[in-house]
């Protein structure tokens, strides 16, 4: 009896630090050289980190190209997402109340989708997707929609879905986070940005 619950308690501990390696590992490969995982970008790290913020160009459903340079002044949060991704399925009805909360003082989240199957696969489901709110409506995606690539998640260290990206009001990269985080956390981010 006394083996059965030695192997169960080791077993368990394996699983724990299993679960915090997986946690912990993918926020440090999705940071860009000379950016702290996590951490604000600045000084020598912060210009490091550009990797070409400003020029960056999407694709919108529609084919029209949106540039990241046309929302400088605004505070930025790319979110690269999938519609298969359930973590993804979580954050969404945050990033819609946080469009409608913050759009207003200059705020904006680009949602980009990182689907195989292109417009073909997203566009459906952006027109379709209802997401269910603390007020308990159902919400659509209220936020530009782009289209992503893997030179584009390369140029982020975009290892899993959602990575959210922060960038300021003058086009600086803030922050990457990799994985889901907590609503708080996201609200204590953007709002330091406001």
């Amino acid at each position: 009896m006394k083996k059965v619950l030695a192997v169960s308690i080791t077993i368990a501990v394996l699983i724990i630090v299993v679960f915090i390696l997986n946690r912990e590992l993918p926020q440090v490969a999705a940071t860009p050289p000379g950016v702290a995982a996590g951490a604000p970008a600045s000084g020598k790290a912060a210009a490091d980190s550009a990797i070409g913020v400003s020029d960056i160009v999407f694709k919108d459903l529609d084919g029209k190209e949106l540039k990241l340079s046309d929302l400088k002044g605004k505070v930025v949060l790319l979110d690269f997402w999938a519609t298969w991704c359930e973590p993804c399925k979580i954050e969404t009805p945050w990033l819609i109340e946080f469009q409608k909360k913050y759009g207003p003082q200059g705020f904006t989240v680009v949602g980009v989708a990182m689907d195989e199957g292109g417009q073909k696969i997203v566009q459906p489901y952006f027109q379709t997707a209802r997401f269910e709110m603390e007020d308990g409506s159902k919400q659509g995606i209220n936020y530009p929609v782009v289209l992503g690539n893997d030179e584009l998640s390369d140029k982020f260290g975009v290892n899993g879905f959602p990575t959210g990206v922060l960038i300021s009001r003058d086009g600086k990269l803030v922050k990457i986070t990799s994985g889901l985080v907590s609503r708080d956390e996201l609200i204590k981010d953007i709002e330091k940005q406001m």
